[in-house]
């Protein structure tokens, strides 16, 4: 159940700002006594409470008196600070990330072969994306079957499109070349997107081919991230292997060209 100490407020302060709605302009002393705040602590809360705009007071009066501030009012005061308050915090840890991109150096690339898996729809989604951001140079996409992962643009469609214009954006060469067959069942969306994030870099280029098999991504000159199809759903991938070896790495760039250079260009 929502409270208002979820917006800030400690226990003593929400409970005279309660009491304040229910008794209308009072004393210190009076609030004390309605809202079961100890006498020693009330005028540290009214002063606390009236710092954050939610009870006005009457100077004038003799004793002091306090009114509180309408709740509507109050409420967006309270949520307007945390606002504040988040927005500061962001905005801090944006400074601690770019002050530790710059500290914290990838060591350099072992040769010794390394492979990972992700199993699951989000998982193998999550790897491939992972892979994508760490792509210095080059980038090459083999599709050979329509999978909802890499298409649905709704979903997470976008935070692929989104990677691949990221790595455009710092210099990286992408090619995707794909099967003719998969351009007709593309959605229309897919197709906009790309126009619009992707074909206006001159680094990023489609082409087609029949002499397509296997879905897999080439990373830079030593990695292969390869789709794993589910076996009894021929649309959605089953999990996603990630193997760091620079010698198969080059193999498959090898049989990767001549097909390349053979595709179809595909303006979207």
């Amino acid at each position: 159940m929502a409270s208002l100490r979820d917006l800030g407020l400690s226990e003593y302060e929400a409970r005279a700002y309660r009491a304040l709605l229910k008794t209308g302009p009072t004393t210190a002393k009076e609030l004390s006594r309605v809202s079961d705040v100890p006498m020693g602590r009330i005028y540290d809360v009214l002063n606390s409470i009236e710092q954050y705009n939610l009870v006005r007071s009457q100077s004038a009066s003799r004793p002091k008196k306090y009114v509180a501030v309408e709740p509507t009012t109050a409420l967006d005061r309270l949520l307007d600070d945390k606002k504040r308050e988040l927005n500061e915090k962001a905005s801090q840890y944006e400074d601690i990330v770019d002050e530790l991109t710059g500290e914290l150096e990838t060591a350099e690339p072992v040769e010794e072969t390394f492979w990972t898996a992700a199993v699951g729809p989000e998982e193998t989604v999550d790897l491939l994306v992972e892979r994508l951001s760490a792509a210095d140079s080059r980038v090459v996409m083999v599709l050979s079957t329509y999978t909802e992962q890499f298409f649905d643009i709704d979903k997470v469609g976008t935070l692929i499109v989104d990677e691949l214009s990221q790595a455009l954006d710092r210099g990286v060469d992408v090619q995707l070349l794909m099967r003719p067959d998969l351009v007709p069942i593309l959605p229309e969306s897919i197709g906009e997107r790309y126009r619009s994030s992707l074909t206006e870099h001159d680094a990023f280029s489609v082409r087609t081919s029949e002499n397509v098999s296997g879905t897999f991504t080439l990373v830079d000159e030593n990695e292969v991230v390869i789709e794993v199809p589910h076996p009894l759903k021929s649309q959605e991938v089953f999990a996603m292997i990630d193997l760091k070896d620079r010698e198969f790495a080059g193999n498959v760039r090898t049989e990767f060209e001549p097909r390349w250079e053979k595709a179809e260009e595909l303006a979207f």
